[in-house]
């Protein structure tokens, strides 16, 4: 674990959910929830304010909607961690958050541990997706993903092993002790990955190679391990 605790923000339109979350979250000595936002506008002042490390961000939300949010937090803060949580799980949206930069996605009817692992894992700047939300959106036959795929662009055998790892849950420290290679290294990779492949963010680029072929979902898992 990091030395200092993830600094987390809610944003849910249930004050009882909120709470709720502050509640259990309190528990854990490693992450402090320093605040909480009834809607997507009061998230994007407050994340202007905290500059907190990673928001839990209800997608479904009268007024501005996840999405919106999303876009609009991230362009104030470029390396926020946005982890959607929410009941209502609809493929197209799933595609539109991680596309807006959304890094982690966690379905509300989760075990509260799930939460806390993705939270953790997303902190590193690792993409946290649960089984079942990941298999709806590789079922999904999104066009975005399908066009990406039928480019053939070709990765080469470096990019390919740092793709795989990323995919599998590793952060850029875990790639560049494994291959020998400088953090800087790895993420020059990971952006050239990113770029060939017509991609925006890793949570797309681990879907992808999940796609592909080149890892399984099951091998994805690995990145729970850590935190079990």
């Amino acid at each position: 674990m990091a030395s200092k605790a993830i600094k987390i923000m809610i944003v849910d339109d249930h004050a009882m959910v909120r709470k709720g979350m502050k509640a259990f979250l309190g528990e854990f000595e490693d992450i402090q929830v320093i605040g909480d936002a009834a809607d997507g506008w009061q998230a994007v002042e407050l994340v202007q304010q905290l500059m907190p490390d990673v928001v839990l961000l209800d997608l479904f939300m009268p007024g501005m909607d996840g999405i919106e949010t999303i876009q609009r937090m991230i362009a104030i803060q470029s390396d926020l961690k946005i982890v959607i949580l929410t009941a209502y799980v609809k493929e197209d949206k799933v595609m539109e958050a991680i596309k807006a930069g959304a890094l982690g996605y966690v379905a509300k009817e989760s075990q509260p541990e799930d939460l806390v692992q993705a939270i953790r894992i997303v902190s590193t700047g690792t993409p946290a997706i649960s089984p079942g939300i990941a298999w709806k959106i590789l079922h999904a036959g999104s066009d975005g993903m399908e066009k990406t795929s039928q480019k053939n662009m070709e990765l080469s055998d470096r990019e390919a092993e740092v793709l795989r790892l990323l995919t599998k849950g590793k952060t850029d420290q875990e790639i560049a002790s494994q291959l020998v290679l400088s953090d800087v290294t790895i993420r020059t990779h990971v952006s050239r990955i990113l770029m060939k492949l017509g991609l925006q963010n890793r949570v797309q680029a681990a879907l992808y190679c999940v796609r592909s072929g080149m890892v399984s979902l099951e091998e994805t898992y690995d990145m729970n391990e850590a935190y079990s």
